[in-house]
Order: structure tokens, then sequence, then C-alpha cells
């Protein structure tokens, strides 16, 4: 006769922690132990059978709050947990800390979502909160019924990415070799803010691009600068190290020198390049903020110059 199986306590935990998910009615998909990835074959390895017989499932269709198949799948192995925000009826808004490519003073993904309500006028919103390992915050909230909203990527501001349908976010309780996500507000799900499902829902691409108005004040360095920036920024295109909202906060930290320095006035530079932002397909909310953090962190810390 075998010994019975002995089940790890990390095991345990990793199945209450999914089945704790599922009472919740958030469906759950298994993630490679101690990683981020979901379990299972991709798409272009798809064998067409057994599950994927009638076509490969994706995680997210995989996903269930069944406690059965929970039971089955988390019983002897320590899968982190992934949770399928689109079918949890979730909208996760993650704060991430800045990447080691970004450029030095690149605002944290807090940092940028605090900005965020000030300049909408809306307080910080009280939600249920889970810490990642990284130092980054996941905010959730219940997505507005009859909205099927999907996942973004520094839409709202720097740092800052959205995790709903077509998506997934890990659950408190799973551990990476960084660290574990822990819970860091046990407050109940809120809605989410009106204000916010406006920003993510707003057309990306302005009707009318803004047209930049002429430069007639400060130093004519800070002047030809200015103006070859928002040329920069005007170029720039979606996606990577390159991309609009990157080029725009490196753009915008090149001018604010000359804001430190006193040869240009602040508001003519913020005025410009956030038109310059705009006429790009950015957010007006994530021009603003990405702005004014790069304003903010070169003010404070640039080194003196003579006036020329």
């Amino acid at each position: 006769m075998s010994e019975p199986r002995t089940v790890s306590l990390d095991t345990l935990h990793l199945l209450a922690a999914a089945l704790l998910c599922g009472e919740r009615g958030w469906p759950v998909i298994p993630l490679v132990p101690g990683a981020k990835r979901p379990t299972g074959h991709p798409e272009r390895a798809c064998p067409r059978t057994g599950r994927c017989a009638g076509g490969h499932r994706t995680p997210e269709q995989r996903a269930t709050t069944d406690p059965d198949l929970i039971h089955t799948a988390w019983a002897h192995h320590p899968y982190n947990v992934g949770i399928a925000t689109g079918p949890a009826g979730l909208l996760v808004i993650d704060l991430d800390m800045p990447k080691e490519e970004e450029q030095e003073g690149a605002p944290d993904g807090a940092t940028s979502f605090k900005a965020l309500c000030e300049r909408a006028g809306q307080p910080y919103p009280y939600t249920y909160q889970v810490r990642t390992p990284s130092g980054g915050r996941h905010l959730y909230f219940t997505a507005p019924r009859g909205l099927r909203l999907k996942c973004s990527v520094k839409r709202l501001a720097p740092n800052i990415d959205t995790r709903a349908w077509g998506g997934y976010v890990v659950a408190a309780g799973s551990t990476t070799p960084q660290g574990a996500y822990e819970v860091a507000e046990a407050a109940p799900v809120a809605a989410l803010p009106a204000w916010l499902v406006a920003l993510l829902t707003e057309s990306a691409k302005p009707a009318e691009p803004p047209t930049l108005a002429p430069v007639l004040d400060g130093s004519k360095a800070a002047r030809t600068a200015l103006e070859r920036e928002c040329a920069v920024i005007r170029a720039a295109r979606e996606g990577g190290p390159n991309g609009r909202n990157a080029t725009l906060h490196r753009s915008a930290c090149k001018v604010a020198r000359f804001v430190a320095w006193g040869h240009i006035d602040r508001r003519t530079v913020e005025e410009a390049v956030q038109a310059a932002g705009e006429s790009t397909g950015l957010p007006a909310a994530e021009c603003r903020t990405t702005i004014r953090s790069a304003m903010e962190w070169i003010v404070a810390n640039a080194t003196p110059r003579e006036v020329a």
C-alpha cells in the first residue's frame, strides 16, 4: 500500500487563496509556481485535443470559481493564483514602479495616480488593495455593468496599467522570487469611479489636434529648445522606450531645465508641450500628469546656471 502524498503548507496556503477568490466570484487560473505566467500551452503550440478539442482555450476561458476544480488543480501543486479580471467583473489598476531603463526621475505609478486624482479634483479611491513584491499596488474596482473595458498600458499615466477583459492579475497569497503579493487594504471592492471610466473610454485621438501657439517669451535658446522638443513629441509613435508617453516625459524634462534656470515661463512650456502631446493621441489627463511629474522633478533638482 502506497504512502499518502504529503501536501506542503505552501500548497495549502495557495489552495486557500484560490478558494477565497472563487468564493468572491472571481474566476481563477493556476500560474506557474513562483512565477506570474499561466500554466498550460500557448495557442501556437495547442494540440487541439482534450479541453482544446473545439479550439484553443485561453487562460481567461479556463478560469473557474468551481471549488471542486480548484481543489483538483491546487491539491498537490503550489501554483500561484491568477484572477481573470474580465469574467470576475473587475477592473484592476496596476500602480507599477519605474523600470531600470526609464529616465531618472520618472514617476512611479502611485505618484502618477495621486497626481491624476488631484488634477481631476477627486479623492484617492478607498478600495481593496494588494501590495506587489516590487513595491507597487493593485487597486481593485468593480467594472461598470454593460461596459466591456479592456486592458490598457500607460493610458491613464506613466507606470499605470489596467487589467480587465483579456487580462489577469496575480492574487494575494501568491509569491515570486521578489516576495509575496499581500493584502494592503482589506476594504470592500469599490465601484470604478465615473471619472476614471470616462478617462478609459474617451477617444484616444482628438478629432482636431490642437495647434501650437507661437512662443513669444523666454530666451532664444529656450524658445528653440521648446520648439524642437515639441516637434519630437509630435513625431512619436506608440510603444517602447521611444513611444509617445516616454518621449513626452523625456522632452518635457529637457525643456523644464530652462524653466528652472528662469529662461522661460513654466505655463508657456506646459501649454505648448501639452498641445504637442495631445496631438499624438495621448489623453489630455495622461499628458498633464506626465508633464507635471517631469517639470516638478527637474525644477526641484536642476543645477544652477547663469543666464546667457
